[in-house]
């Protein structure tokens, strides 16, 4: 055999242990890419989803493999916004380091479909109701048509709900009338009527509101985001729905290039019985903010009164406006110890939501919830609505801004709980969190719907009557502004008198009403409710 014959043979023997000994192939969609797009992007993406583009085979995903890898190496998606660490919440859909890297070695050579065999089960979505059918169903009035191109559109629809006496609501369940457009809703109650004297006065279906539902709520029953699943709380607990309430449904509506009609609902799930452990809520915040112009980073604070007693922290709800750029959340116990809540590094207005621990987190006595938030009004920051930016303070509108905190707890007892609710954040966070409201915790309804240490029978509402009628008698003799509140109310002092007039406080936006009516509240109830010794 010729010297060549020789050498080809030598080469042919050596191969096959030459391949047996190489490194694994690199990633494929089949065995390595499918688990985590389906994990974590097939239920937006997929057919009337609100994902602009099915991420569903191969063939959806092969063809978008470089902008998928840059856009989750980003973090830009999945749209998770709270840091790992930092606290542990339900329907987290934050990828791994490793699985990023998978993605971007995917894409890097080449997209490879891989072994079919290697793929799993595809994934399943229960269609219709999550939760099973509800007891009631609530649905918008009529049909809202959603422009083709143009802003986000904001508005709030008005729907009555017909019960007899007080309930407890286990869950509530937003089922989207049009996923092509519907970018996410907030579930509010308003037992006044206040939002129906908003939306008759509006032409359209609804009437429009940014930053909240325009109104003071007197409760709540959530929200909904793509990708974020309903569930019930636990055994036993319950949030509370006064009798005669309307439920307003704050809508966030994203063109999607054609003009759209929705008619969502949302189903309501009663508790089995009545609820012995209700909900309540805290609101911590800062409506001090005064944000120069052209400030890059500005920072500020806001803390809680100390807890007047134990309390489980069930979720909460940051929010901010288009100038948020980070907050951070966390608890100080009374012997020093730091308990971390929830840390948003990325501020993004348009995935704001609310986080709902896995395991309440226990909070003793005494404790402080604190929050640390920066904003960014510099003509850098591309969501700034101001061209040129001008000089930002509270308010609910989209130039405007706030720094707010909303706390779901429960307590041991209803004693417990009472002494919750009659704390000064306790009436904005029990509307923002769903939370029961001091006039509830005594009314005979409640002590109907068994809520464990309910007395029924006369009460505090008296006072509270008393207290709310001598706030409306300062309101109407009006009062001086004083040096610290200048820089909030110089806006709506429109004769620039330095004392704000009953016309001038009905024009102020409800956010900035609320935290007038408080802040003469806590000194008038101080009078009115003196505490014992």
């Amino acid at each position: 055999m010729s010297s060549l014959g020789i050498l080809l043979v030598a080469v042919l023997a050596a191969a096959p242990a030459a391949q047996a000994g190489s490194s694994s192939p690199g990633p494929t969609f089949a065995k390595d890419i499918a688990p985590i797009v389906w994990k974590n992007c097939t239920s937006c993406h997929r057919p009337g989803e609100v994902g602009p583009f099915p991420l569903l085979t191969y063939e959806d995903v092969s063809k978008r493999a470089d902008f998928v890898a840059e856009i989750s190496a980003s973090r830009r998606m999945p749209p998770w916004k709270a840091e790992p660490n930092y606290g542990k919440f339900h329907d987290e859909r934050r990828l791994t380091d490793a699985e990023i890297a998978t993605l971007q070695a995917w894409a890097k050579n080449g997209a490879p479909e891989g072994d079919a065999k290697d793929l799993p089960a595809p994934p399943k979505f229960v269609e219709g109701w999550q939760l099973g059918e509800p007891d009631l169903i609530l649905e918008m009035p009529e049909a809202f048509t959603v422009p083709a191109d143009g802003r986000d559109v904001y508005r709030c629809f008005v729907i009555p709900i017909p019960t007899i006496g007080a309930r407890t609501v286990a869950a509530a369940e937003f089922r989207p009338g049009n996923r092509r457009v519907v970018h996410h809703a907030i579930l509010y109650l308003d037992a006044n009527g206040e939002a129906r004297k908003k939306d008759a006065a509006d032409a359209g279906p609804g009437y429009a509101s940014f930053g909240g539902p325009g109104v003071l709520p007197t409760g709540g029953l959530g929200g909904w985001a793509p990708g974020a699943m309903p569930r019930k709380l636990p055994e036993g607990t319950g949030k509370f729905l006064r009798a005669g309430s309307d439920l307003v449904l704050q809508m966030h509506y994203h063109p999607s290039g054609k003009a759209e009609t929705d008619r969502s609902s949302v189903g309501i799930y009663f508790t089995k019985k009545p609820a012995t452990t209700l909900v309540g809520g805290l609101a911590v915040m800062n409506h001090r903010i005064y944000i120069p112009a052209g400030e890059n980073k500005y920072e500020t604070t806001a803390q809680s009164e100390k807890l007047p007693v134990d309390v489980n922290v069930l979720g909460l709800g940051p929010h901010m406006h288009l100038l948020g750029r980070s907050m951070k959340v966390f608890a100080e116990t009374p012997e020093g110890k730091t308990i971390p809540l929830v840390w948003i590094k990325d501020w993004d207005f348009n995935w704001q939501g609310s986080y709902a621990f896995v395991e309440p987190v226990r909070l003793p006595k005494g404790s402080v919830i604190k929050l640390e938030a920066t904003y960014d009004n510099s003509p850098d920051n591309p969501h700034n609505p101001s061209s040129p930016p001008k000089p930002v303070s509270w308010g609910e509108q989209t130039t405007d801004e706030m720094c707010l905190l909303s706390v779901q707890v429960t307590t041991d007892s209803t004693a417990d709980l009472r002494e919750v609710v009659l704390m000064r954040s306790a009436r904005l966070g029990g509307a923002l969190a769903g939370g029961v409201q001091s006039r509830d915790l005594d009314a005979g309804d409640l002590a109907a719907s068994g809520a464990k240490g309910a007395t029924g029978g006369k009460s505090a509402k008296g006072n509270d009557e008393l207290v709310d009628a001598l706030i409306d008698g300062i309101l109407d003799r009006g009062f001086d502004i004083q040096p610290k509140h200048k820089e909030l109310l110089k806006p709506f002092d429109k004769n620039e008198d330095q004392r704000v007039s009953r016309a001038e406080f009905d024009a102020m936006p409800a956010g900035v009403k609320f935290v007038i009516r408080q802040a003469i509240r806590s000194r008038v109830d101080a009078a009115v409710n003196p505490k014992k010794p």
